[in-house]
């Protein structure tokens, strides 16, 4: 084995505990930023919501939460996505593990990076991860909201090395929960990969194809002593 000069993480279901979500109750919540009358705007943005990602599943096509709206042929006003964003809020909080797990990888030269699908931007991400107190410690992030690829596409792993400064996708890890998206992905990309298997992942979003990780992490905080003796 290689060394390693980069450690590349997933978010929703990695960084932070895999949740059941309510999808019902979440267009309902993004149906209030909706700028005309009307009745049936959460059923529009449910059906949206499964459009958008069946896309990113099957073409990896990237979107973002304005794209929801356009896919469901309605208005909005993006200041009153409060209650969305809310509803989201529970979901958000970082592994209590993170923070020292990155500390002893930074510490040890090697860069820390955040690639996630997400129809998110940019500043709610780091709004969370300044708020759990480890933004600081990313070297370079990846939210495919900015991009025209979704995981598993190499062309969006391409993209996080590029942000952490890495060149030889042989000498750089992924750790994710998923093994379509992020083991699968990952390796066909020329990445590691460590799983940690804590997700249930619906039908519906698993993809075409399962990888076999190189090594799986049954709490992040494993994640350095992989890295370690792959180093």
């Amino acid at each position: 084995m290689s060394g390693v000069d980069a450690v590349i993480f997933d978010w929703g279901g990695t960084l932070t505990p895999w949740h059941d979500v309510d999808f019902e109750a979440e267009a309902a919540a993004l149906a209030r930023a909706v700028t005309h009358a009307g009745d049936d705007h959460a059923v529009r943005l449910l059906d949206a919501n499964q459009a958008v990602w069946g896309r990113s599943r099957d073409h990896q096509q990237s979107a973002t939460v304005a794209d929801l709206f356009s896919e469901a042929g309605l208005d909005h006003d993006p200041d009153l996505l409060s209650d969305y964003r809310e509803f989201w809020e529970p979901h958000t909080a970082t592994d209590p593990d993170v923070g020292p797990l990155w500390e002893r990888l930074r510490s040890a030269g090697i860069k820390v990076g955040v690639l996630s699908n997400t129809l998110w931007p940019r500043e709610w991400h780091e709004e969370f991860f300044r708020r759990d107190g480890v933004h600081g410690l990313i070297d370079g992030d990846v939210y495919t909201s900015e991009i025209p690829w979704t995981k598993p596409s190499a062309h969006a792993f391409r993209a996080a090395m590029d942000a952490v400064g890495a060149v030889d996708p042989a000498r750089c890890v992924y750790v994710g929960d998923r093994l379509f998206d992020d083991v699968w992905g990952a390796q066909n990309a020329g990445l590691r990969a460590i799983h940690v298997p804590h997700s249930l992942i619906p039908e519906a979003q698993r993809g075409h194809s399962e990888g076999t990780p190189d090594a799986v992490a049954t709490r992040l905080a494993d994640v350095a002593g992989i890295v370690s003796a792959w180093s």
